[in-house]
């Protein structure tokens, strides 16, 4: 099918993720909602499609410019129209300014190409944010924290078919003690939200999704489930330190966890630096089950060395 923006032809990349389609063109990115629905997400329908496409642009533009709209998709015969034009509205999208991927930090990591003040730069930035963002006082659940923690087990088999046993008794392991890490921690969770320190946030906040510019773009927030974003500033900073020492630097997520603290001191006592220690294994967690789920779906075996590696 043929489409155009502004009565121009749309020649772009069409770039696929689990939940979105993302066209990017020379100076623009436009994310189309893919229709589905799981547990924690409901793209169901054309509305719904709609209002989270709003709520992403709303809600980004809490701390990035690159948002600027959202348009919808018509169709009349063979003929696409982003924004004005005739025909049926059969989708919506986000309009975005796209930014140069040699920016993209997770491809800086790689080619060792991130140093400490840029590391600060950042640390500024996500401080000065959680800082002014609306603070959570949603009462801890704590069966449903161990059962976010616990999930992993639903791919524990194919991890000891395909990885081998010892790796599933390593799963089985942190999952035992997850359990008894939040039975004690518990008192100090309820502290922690009382006094404010669990803020409506980013919720995916790793390299991936930052360019490096000089004023560094934080952007793709998760807008379709309001509990994966409200959550606890420390919970937030150790994905990011997570997925910084999975690229082997160390450095830099002390270096960042310094500056950070220095501006927003969220972690003085030793308990809740052993509470940001599991909140990083919480974030290994949740990626070691994506690339697993991402494994089982292929039969390619690269895929499978890759989920063991990581």
């Amino acid at each position: 099918q043929r489409g155009t923006y502004k009565g121009q032809p749309l020649n772009g990349k069409l770039v696929e993720t689990h939940i979105a389609w993302v066209i990017l063109t020379k100076k623009l990115a436009f994310k189309i909602k893919k229709e589905m629905q799981y547990s924690f997400l409901n793209f169901s329908t054309l509305d719904k499609r709609k209002y989270y496409c709003e709520r992403e642009l709303l809600l980004n533009r809490r701390f990035s410019t690159i948002y600027k709209e959202v348009l919808p998709i018509k169709r009349e015969g063979n003929h696409l129209y982003i924004g004005a034009g005739k025909g049926k509205i059969i989708e919506y999208t986000v309009r975005m300014k796209r930014l140069q991927t040699a920016k993209q930090m997770n491809f800086l990591l790689l080619k060792n190409g991130v140093d400490t003040r840029q590391i600060q730069v950042l640390a500024k930035k996500i401080a000065d944010f959680h800082q002014r963002t609306e603070r959570i006082y949603t009462p801890f659940n704590k069966a449903l924290a161990k059962n976010e923690f616990n999930d992993i087990l639903k791919v524990a088999d194919w991890i000891k078919l395909n990885l081998g046993g010892s790796f599933s008794e390593e799963v089985e392991s942190a999952v035992i003690r997850s359990n008894a890490f939040l039975d004690q921690s518990e008192q100090l969770i309820k502290k922690r939200i009382k006094s404010g320190f669990w803020r409506d946030g980013h919720g995916d906040l790793h390299s991936k999704n930052i360019f490096l510019y000089s004023d560094p773009v934080i952007f793709d927030c998760i807008e379709f489930n309001d509990d994966f974003r409200q959550i606890d500033v420390l919970n937030e900073v150790a994905f990011f330190c997570m997925d910084l020492e999975a690229f082997q630097r160390y450095d830099l997520s002390q270096q960042f966890m310094e500056k950070y603290l220095e501006l927003f001191p969220c972690m003085e006592s030793q308990d809740e630096e052993k509470l940001f220690v599991y909140y990083k294994c919480y974030r290994a967690n949740v990626r070691a089950k994506v690339n697993a789920l991402r494994a089982m779906g292929s039969a390619d075996k690269n895929e499978i060395d890759q989920c063991s590696n990581e």
